[in-house]
């Protein structure tokens, strides 16, 4: 026969694990990640790769039945060879869009590779994972923020802060809560300013605006507030 029509029991059980898998993701991923980031790139990058990586894992060990004894070395070293090969052409992810992709990816793996655990306990995993990464943006919140190219470099000295955080709240509308001064061109007589400001809106603007481009390393860490 060309076509087998059966489906086995183990396929019927991956079904049910895979439904349980995409419900937790898509808790993660809308109602925890997409709240605050609003990044609509990454919340359909994260759904699709979960997706892929739990139906990898599933038919690399209950497909290849000749792989049997083998599939835990072997996943271990296919997923890290998948991964080392994977490149995105686009800007670097940034670290928080890594870790979360990180998490659901090892859920994905969970899922798939708990053949001999109950659901119950299944459950109870994903659950601890969700409530964890409901602690951690619950307890840090992002404040948001814009890397700004700033002309009047004068201002930038710390004894004239009240007169430089008064100048971008007339321009840009919004109130300065904080500031960090990066990469100071004094050929060009500007500044890289990192402006924490106070908005309604729970959009985290940690990229830069319009069609600037910068580096890595023009903005400190150590920026005066």
């Amino acid at each position: 026969m060309l076509f087998d029509l059966t489906i086995s029991s183990d396929f019927i059980h991956m079904l049910l694990r895979l439904f349980i898998s995409m419900v937790v993701n898509l808790i993660v991923i809308d109602r925890l990640y997409y709240q605050k980031s609003k990044r609509r790139e990454f919340y359909f990058t994260f759904m699709l790769i979960s997706m892929a990586i739990f139906l990898l894992v599933f038919f690399m060990i209950f497909v290849l039945e000749d792989m049997k004894g083998k599939t835990g070395i072997g996943i271990g070293i296919g997923l890290f060879g998948i991964f080392s090969i994977m490149r995105y052409r686009t800007d670097t992810m940034p670290v928080r869009e890594m870790t979360y992709l990180f998490v659901l990816i090892s859920l994905s793996v969970v899922n798939a590779l708990a053949a001999t655990t109950s659901l119950t306990e299944l459950l109870i995993t994903n659950a601890i994972v969700v409530i964890a990464i409901w602690m951690c943006e619950k307890r840090l919140r992002i404040r948001p923020c814009k890397l700004i190219q700033y002309d009047r470099i004068e201002l930038v000295k710390p004894e004239k802060r009240a007169e430089l955080i008064a100048d971008l709240e007339q321009r840009l509308g919004f109130t300065v809560k904080s500031i960090e001064v990066g990469g100071i061109d004094l050929l060009r007589d500007m500044a890289i300013l990192k402006v924490y400001y106070e908005d309604n809106i729970t959009k985290a603007s940690n990229s830069v605006d319009s069609k600037v481009k910068l580096k890595l390393n023009e903005l400190t860490e150590n920026g005066n507030d």
